[in-house]
């Protein structure tokens, strides 16, 4: 295994919502306080940034052209050649929340959440964040309240089972899910980090952030304030491996590269303390793992 750092302090607020984007050999990733939407290009190493006016958490591309984007409570569609930006949806409205983390189902429908607002890492009113969908016709469905930070997404193979985080409770929950109609259904804890409550196996595991899954359906996990990435089997619920990274507080991962064997790490420099920047200072930075014996897939677009 080797770790290495791909793009240096690329993010000065929280990194976020990793997504390789197969067609233009691209890593898309956000700059969520910042309002920063980034484009990193293999073939030349060049990080081009666009910034919005409020909170980006998300980045998906669309099949049609252009970019999904979370604005604040918004989900839009962005051009980046005309820098156009057109609102699709609006959620929580009166509700001082923030749309977070947000991923494509294989059907082409966007799954994204909420959460409330930060003003140090990981602290929120609990229970104010919801899960929603917007449909390929453009509609939003909600299909879970009560979330108080909404975070990593997968999907099984058979499409029969979804993964999903809400990082307070430090569980990553499993459920029954139709892809034709969008649903899911029988929520079960499969993953624990441990009690939201205590110190349990706070300072290895932290909280379960973002998430990818293997060709294996194994899950990867970024460990946040554990500075890893953790890669578990979803059927027993132990930790298989890890990845370490010299971050404090790493937020989300993907798979990507030609052969989708390369896994590209964001982490946050919100909040970070002086004494975590001594121990770990390329907070802000996005990273690149090579050599784990595992590989992704084409992450899905959005079909509306």
């Amino acid at each position: 295994m080797q770790v290495e750092t791909l793009i240096e302090k690329s993010c000065t607020s929280i990194g976020e919502g990793p997504h390789w984007d197969e067609r233009t050999q691209q890593l898309l990733y956000v700059d969520i306080n910042e309002g920063c939407f980034h484009r990193w290009t293999a073939a030349t190493g060049v990080d081009e940034v666009y910034k919005f006016d409020k909170y980006c958490t998300l980045v998906v591309p669309c099949r049609k052209g252009g970019y999904l984007v979370s604005v604040g409570q918004s989900i839009c569609h962005f051009d980046w050649d005309t820098k156009k930006l057109t609102t699709l949806g609006t959620v929580d409205e009166g509700k001082d929340t923030r749309i977070n983390d947000g991923k494509c189902d294989p059907s082409g429908r966007l799954w994204f959440g909420t959460m409330g607002l930060e003003k140090v890492p990981a602290k929120v009113e609990k229970h104010m964040g919801s899960l929603f969908s917007l449909e390929t016709d453009g509609t939003i469905r909600k299909h879970k309240e009560g979330v108080s930070i909404s975070n990593g997404l997968a999907w099984t193979e058979d499409n029969r089972t979804m993964y999903y985080i809400d990082s307070i409770p430090r569980k990553v929950f499993a459920y029954d899910f139709d892809i034709a109609t969008g649903t899911m259904s029988n929520e079960r804890a499969i993953i624990s980090f441990g009690d939201e409550d205590s110190m349990e196996n706070f300072k290895t595991h932290g909280f379960p952030d973002g998430m990818t899954i293997d060709t294996e359906g194994k899950l990867w996990v970024a460990g946040f304030f554990s500075s890893s990435v953790m890669r578990y089997d979803p059927e027993t619920g132990k930790e298989l491996s890890r990845v370490p990274i010299p971050a404090a507080h790493c937020t989300s991962c993907c798979f990507g590269g030609k052969n989708f064997d390369e896994l590209f790490i964001t982490c946050s420099a919100f909040g970070v303390t002086d004494e975590e920047k001594e121990k770990t200072p390329l907070a802000g930075s996005v990273f690149r793992a090579t050599g784990l014996g595992a590989r992704g897939k084409p992450a899905p677009v959005y079909e509306g």
